[in-house]
């Protein structure tokens, strides 16, 4: 991974090259698209397979990106409905559409998915100049839009009429947060204003919050890869909610929204938890402000000052979340004794996770993560001897798990087991320099790109 800019040569393209572009892309999500969805769903009587298909053909410039169709709106006020300069579209919808992530047979297609900004009520609609059903005289049906997406959300959490959904929005100035507020904080928006947020933490007791959550976390379906609904019957989750305290038109205070995580308490012996961050979600028109960081501290916070918490674990992070996670850490651990630049030139020892993990409810591994990032940290990297140290150190923690394999399969043969196939498995010695060569440069980028965030 690098982080520097990347420069080409670039020419002027043609409208010619463009409509090129344009038709290649058509192409493309027509082969995307899913041939046996739409035989199934049109075919009548006993026309044959080969005449449907060619009638289809005729119409692939109906097969639509839905990254592209698809609107969200954050609502705050009735103005907003029309005000597409807030649009943001979704980063994924294979959850919703399929993998082709393609909606079949409309011409100018907007798919129109509005939440009021603060208690979040849905509307679904569709609004397009042309369909396949009347283009080609009923032979073909156009996919149901309203009716895929409704199927993901939970009952009766949406409208279909603009009207009903505008009601709910003369009742939002009197939303308020649920649960315990934990912590507030300022950013600066790009206009100079300062904006105002606040985390609050909630559990599942509070049925009106439930109900709130079950069409928050419809988002996750749109903007997090292989995302499930979590089960609020499930007494030991737990919510923080990130919301922006703004003022109104009429200069009145109001909630809108702006990201959650959850996190759920595991039993540890005898009668402690081990809080496990399950999932994290910034909406889009909030990213970029520092949320996720303030979330993690707050989190953080929260079950650090309790006893019976052992420490704070994280369920499948995606890279984006490690790196975050990593920063935050390394900027908390900062502030320890035992990871004092002269403490960490002697190299890792226990004292760093006890206080580590007493201090921050960090983890062991966790904790020789950040011990290794703020190694490098203290590093000077011209120092070719002092950076070969380093290097050294990693790549054996790295080439940890190769080396026990190893050691098993040599215990194996030696009581004369066949471990044939298992070494097939396993890189020759030149094989593994060069994987462990490529694990090393890519942890030691994303290392630095922590310590310049640290640094700034």
């Amino acid at each position: 991974m690098t982080t520097g800019k990347r420069t080409r040569l670039r020419r002027k393209k043609s409208k010619k090259s463009k409509s090129r572009k344009r038709t290649c892309r058509k192409r493309l999500l027509f082969q995307r698209y899913n041939y046996n969805h739409i035989l199934r769903a049109n075919s009548r009587g006993s026309r044959k397979t080969s005449t449907k298909m060619a009638q289809i053909q005729e119409y692939q410039d109906l097969v639509l990106d839905a990254l592209d169709t698809v609107e969200f709106k954050l609502i705050r006020d009735k103005a907003d409905i029309n005000n597409d300069a807030i649009i943001f579209h979704p980063a994924m919808a294979h959850q919703i559409f399929g993998e082709s992530e393609t909606i079949f047979g409309y011409q100018g297609l907007h798919v129109r998915v509005l939440y009021t900004a603060g208690p979040l009520h849905i509307y679904l609609g569709i609004e397009y100049e042309k369909r396949v059903n009347e283009i080609s005289g009923g032979e073909i049906k156009a996919d149901d839009v309203v009716a895929t997406i409704a199927q993901s959300l939970p009952d009766g959490c949406y409208f279909i009429n603009l009207d009903e959904f505008l009601k709910t929005l003369d009742k939002a100035d009197k939303f308020q947060p649920f649960g315990e507020k934990l912590s507030e904080y300022t950013r600066t928006a790009d206009d100079g204003s300062e904006r105002l947020f606040e985390i609050y933490q909630c559990d599942y007791k509070m049925s009106s919050f439930l109900k709130f959550f079950a069409r928050l976390q419809t988002f996750i379906l749109w903007f997090v890869d292989a995302a499930s609904y979590i089960d609020t019957d499930d007494a030991q989750w737990c919510y923080f909610i990130c919301y922006e305290k703004y003022k109104n038109k009429d200069g009145q205070y109001q909630y809108a929204t702006a990201g959650y995580t959850t996190v759920y308490e595991y039993y540890a012996y005898p009668q402690n938890k081990r809080p496990r961050i399950s999932q994290m979600l910034i909406l889009p028109p909030f990213q970029k402000l520092g949320l996720a960081t303030q979330l993690v501290e707050t989190i953080y916070k929260f079950y650090q000052s309790q006893k019976n918490v052992v420490d704070i674990t994280v369920e499948d992070p995606s890279e984006d979340f490690q790196r975050l996670r990593n920063f935050v850490d390394a900027r908390l651990c900062l502030e320890l004794k035992s990871f004092a630049r002269d403490e960490i030139k002697k190299g890792f020892n226990k004292e760093m996770v006890r206080e580590a993990r007493e201090a921050l409810k960090l983890n062991p591994r966790q904790v020789r993560k950040i011990y290794e990032l703020l190694r490098l940290y203290y590093t000077n990297v011209h120092d070719e001897k002092e950076y070969k140290v380093y290097r050294l150190e990693v790549k054996k923690r790295l080439n940890a798990v190769y080396y026990k394999q190893i050691k098993d399969l040599q215990k194996m043969e030696r009581y004369k087991m066949d471990t044939e196939m298992l070494r097939a498995r396993l890189p020759n010695t030149k094989q593994r320099m060069e994987q462990l060569q490529e694990e090393y440069v890519l942890i030691e980028q994303d290392y630095k790109n922590t310590i310049d965030k640290l640094r700034a």
